[in-house]
């Protein structure tokens, strides 16, 4: 039993170092933080096609449940991390009065992003800045809630970036976090990863003509430190409470975690 105790919490820590190791180019001396940046500039064009195509048009659901766990905490003012083409963001502004700084550190996804909510006439209530997600250019104490959905695994820093979004937390203020997971059930698990190592990358670089971006996909999904581990990085990152539920057969979970 010791010694199954030792290689689960070696097993833990290398996970969770994995997720700073996975680039999108292994073969580049570029960072990841650069390596992601260039990315999601040349995938940013057909990034929402792909996004609703390849999930099955599952992701809207996905980010119906992180607005209602942002609206329980009677949040008005949200940081939204990795915000992408402000998808997230759109989708919380249904909570009535609620008003959303999206950050990402890609400035061609910005762009597609400030065209949605110009043609939305959301503006006035969404605000899409060009930022590191571990080093956000806002105060101490900031913001009421916080989210991140499919973006921590980016991150070339997992505690230093949720350490940031910590900080830029009221006491008492929530961070959700919605990220892609590795089910458990043998048989749809391999269906699972089959879709995602043989079918998603071909199709994801026929449509966004990036070599890389869908074949990274499910490197650093397989990579990144998911359930109880994420739950230690959290609470090494300044969270006092972390909780997670599965979604979907595990294929993604949601965390709800409480400075």
């Amino acid at each position: 039993m010791y010694v199954a105790q030792i290689l689960t919490l070696y097993l833990q820590k290398i996970l969770a170092t994995l997720s700073t190791i996975v680039k999108p180019n292994p073969q580049s001396d570029s960072s990841k933080k650069q390596q992601v940046e260039e990315m999601f500039d040349n995938i940013s064009g057909n990034y929402d096609f792909l996004n609703h195509f390849l999930s099955l048009g599952i992701d809207y659901s996905w980010r119906k449940k992180v607005r209602r766990t942002i609206a329980k905490t009677g949040a008005q003012k949200v940081l939204d991390v990795a915000t992408g083409t402000a998808d997230l963001a759109i989708e919380l502004i249904k909570i009535p009065g609620l008003k959303v700084i999206g950050v990402d550190i890609s400035r061609g996804m910005l762009d597609k992003g400030d065209v949605k909510l110009a043609q939305k006439n959301l503006t006035d209530r969404i605000t899409l800045i060009q930022a590191d997600s571990e080093n956000l250019p806002f105060q101490d104490g900031e913001f009421d809630a916080a989210t991140v959905s499919f973006g921590v695994r980016n991150f070339e820093n997992l505690q230093k970036g949720m350490a940031e979004m910590c900080r830029v937390l009221k006491p008492g203020g929530s961070l959700a976090v919605l990220e892609f997971s590795k089910p458990t059930n043998p048989i749809f698990s391999g269906l699972y990863w089959f879709y995602f190592k043989y079918i998603l990358p071909p199709l994801g670089k026929l449509i966004s003509k990036d070599a890389t971006a869908y074949t990274y996909l499910p490197q650093s999904v397989a990579a990144f430190p998911e359930g109880e581990a994420f739950v230690k990085v959290a609470k090494a990152s300044g969270f006092s409470q972390v909780s997670f539920k599965s979604l979907t057969f595990g294929v993604c979970t949601l965390y709800h975690c409480k400075k």
